[in-house]
């Protein structure tokens, strides 16, 4: 098991690919505590987690809140005994509109995809010192590695994350810790259907997803878990010399 004996912080844990990902790093031996605002579908996470012989532990937060973010460290650390790896998945899709731009929705799109990861690690850092080094995983996006029309609000957010995660990976090489992205194409979430107008109707919709599906090589969608297992390998020690990457899990979109 590559995460043997490991202590792992996943938030946005409640569906999706944080679900998948406490499910995996708990597979893979690692203790999990989960994270989530939604607290029917995390007691449903921590559950599938124990009911495959894995262990967990959940806290509802709301990461929109500084010091909550900085208490989530707290209580995981409390929980688990320590913390080695840190999955920084939370995360919401930006505005579509730019020329009536909404600034609150503005400010809640890039305070929980950048403040929230950049608060979260910061918190973190000094725990991992404590166990020896660790390993730090964001989620951002191809939007962070490619433009996208249909939010520049997201892929801004994205693209800060990105660099985020590159700039904290040369501070801190030298003691063990490594920051990595995770940046997946379309996926099978519950949250994918968010990125399109939701006023759409189910034709309009259908057809936008069958454009986004023209536009992979591989000709289909991602799962959650394909996301979640890049994550657990950058999270592990076969990753051990793995550090400032931004690694595409999109089925060949931004390769061409």
């Amino acid at each position: 098991m590559r995460l043997k004996n490991k202590f792992a912080l996943i938030t946005a844990a409640a569906s999706g690919m944080g679900r998948a990902g406490c499910e995996v790093f708990a597979r893979e031996g690692a203790t999990v505590f989960a994270v989530d605002i939604d607290e029917a579908r995390l007691k449903e996470t921590v559950g599938a987690v124990e009911a495959a012989g894995g262990k967990a532990f959940g806290m509802v937060a709301n990461l929109l809140d500084p010091q909550t973010c900085r208490d989530v460290v707290a209580e995981a650390v409390a929980k688990l005994g320590g913390l080695d790896i840190v999955w920084n998945h939370a995360g919401i899709p930006g505005l579509r509109d730019v020329e009536n731009l909404d600034l609150d929705g503005y400010a809640k799109s890039m305070d929980l995809n950048v403040r929230t990861s950049l608060l979260i690690s910061g918190a973190a850092i000094p725990h991992l010192r404590q166990r020896g080094g660790g390993s730090v995983v964001f989620t951002a996006s191809t939007a962070g590695l490619v433009g996208a029309s249909v939010s520049p609000v997201y892929s801004a957010a994205k693209f800060a994350v990105v660099g985020m995660a590159k700039s904290l990976a040369l501070r801190y090489a030298t003691e063990k810790m490594r920051f990595n992205v995770v940046c997946p194409g379309p996926i099978e979430t519950p949250m994918f259907p968010q990125f399109f107008d939701p006023n759409a109707s189910k034709e309009a919709a259908a057809e936008a997803q069958a454009r986004t599906i023209a536009g992979i090589p591989m000709a289909r969608m991602g799962q959650a878990v394909e996301v979640a297992n890049a994550a657990a390998w950058l999270a592990s020690d076969e990753a051990s010399f793995v550090t400032g990457v931004a690694l595409p899990v999109d089925g060949g979109f931004t390769a061409r």
